[in-house]
């Protein structure tokens, strides 16, 4: 049975994406079919196969006991502030981790050891998909950084991009997260071998949705072109990386803080005032998660969630895409409890992305910024980019449901 539902969340998925395609007879077939098997094949491989499993169990360990050493940091800053005894706070918890791998980031990227491995990803992308080696590099390196570092590495070749390949750009940031965000997720008690899994399965999903959507209609300049990534050479030793990835990590740590203490709150007063006014009508219950509930429920129980938590899954998928994944999580970390093994794990990789209505100006701000000419084309394209984005995730959320019952 899961696997049937799990093959309709995929077949509902890909009739959205062909729905909103801008040129349905110029799809590629090898992308979409190539993508969607690299997805399941490595779906299977960490979630189902015992070895697979096991293995990536075992990386998941590692990476947490570097987690573990972000929170030392945190022990020395913070001091007796920093303890199990006041329980789970969120400023120490998961800002002070964001710090951290913004710093290790960039330590590795300085050291080379970031490129290697897109370079590899992109490389196997490019090959199996048939996309342009810019593009593919590109969604490698979404895997390890957000979406506007994550162009950094094609910057020289953004301005000769054809429109697809740009779309395609767009879609591979919104589709994923950052690996420093990423973490931050994690310190909330989302399973980390489920956001791990998440970040590498987007890079095949955001260019199978990019290329459903916005499929290539023109010749590709950049298709056999031999891509030279960016290297850090702002940095002048590896001391300098990691402080200034500290840097860049605070903003970040900052900003996600003051987005969230404002949407929790705006949320809050905008529950009150619906509550008010249902009141008026016997509907005390009102409120805004209530709302986006029911609206995104369908999608919810299409990918696989049972109908009976479809309601509230459908409420975080909307926080998702109306506010951003992380208040998103929040909500979702706090009653995860309560939910059955298979939601928490559709949900933890359908809500993995950064498709949400304000990262169009993160994109015009972003890759409009490394090119100036293109701001036109990814003004045009934001919304579209934004929905494809969203599907990648939630194909990724299906194929999970799909392998774990």
């Amino acid at each position: 049975m899961n696997y049937i539902w799990g093959i309709f969340g995929i077949l509902v998925i890909f009739a959205i994406a062909f729905l909103f395609s801008a040129n349905r007879t110029r799809i590629n077939l090898r992308t979409i079919l190539g993508g969607l098997a690299i997805q399941i094949s490595f779906a299977f491989i960490v979630l189902k196969w015992e070895f697979g499993r096991t293995i990536f169990l075992r990386i998941t360990e590692w990476v947490s006991k570097i987690m573990d050493f972000a929170r030392e940091g945190s022990q020395f800053l913070f001091g007796g502030l920093f303890n199990e005894y006041n329980g789970f706070i969120f400023a120490f918890e998961v800002l002070t981790i964001i710090i951290f791998f913004s710093s290790l980031i960039s330590v590795l990227y300085y050291l080379g050891v970031m490129q290697w491995f897109i370079k590899i990803i992109g490389g196997a992308l490019a090959k199996v998909l048939g996309t342009s080696r810019p593009e593919s590099l590109c969604a490698a390196a979404n895997i390890f950084v957000g979406q506007t570092e994550a162009p950094l590495v094609v910057r020289p070749y953004i301005e000769k991009m054809t429109q697809s390949e740009l779309f395609a750009v767009m879609t591979g940031g919104l589709a994923s997260v950052a690996g420093s965000v990423l973490f931050g997720y994690a310190a909330l008690g989302i399973p980390l071998e489920y956001l791990l899994a998440a970040s590498f399965m987007a890079a095949p999903a955001g260019l199978i949705m990019a290329k459903m959507i916005m499929p290539e209609v023109n010749k590709q300049q950049l298709s056999d072109e031999k891509v030279d990534l960016e290297k850090d050479t702002e940095s002048a030793n590896v001391i300098d990386a990691a402080a200034r990835g500290a840097s860049v990590g605070l903003k970040l740590a900052l900003n996600v803080g003051a987005m969230l203490l404002a949407f929790i709150a705006l949320i809050a007063l905008i529950n009150g005032i619906l509550g008010a006014v249902g009141g008026w009508f016997g509907f005390p219950e009102l409120t805004l998660d209530l709302i986006l509930g029911y609206v995104f429920a369908p999608i919810a129980f299409a990918i696989g969630v049972p109908w009976s938590e479809a309601v509230s899954a459908g409420s975080f998928l909307g926080q998702k895409i109306v506010l951003n994944e992380f208040v998103a999580y929040v909500s979702f970390s706090e009653v995860m409890a309560e939910l059955t093994p298979k939601t928490v794990a559709i949900l933890s990789f359908a809500l993995c992305g950064f498709a949400n209505l304000s990262s169009l100006g993160i994109l015009l701000g972003g890759i409009g910024g490394l090119a100036p000419s293109r701001r036109p084309d990814i003004a045009r394209l934001g919304l579209r980019a934004i929905l494809a984005g969203t599907l990648a995730s939630l194909l990724s959320g299906a194929i999970a449901g799909m392998l774990i019952g």
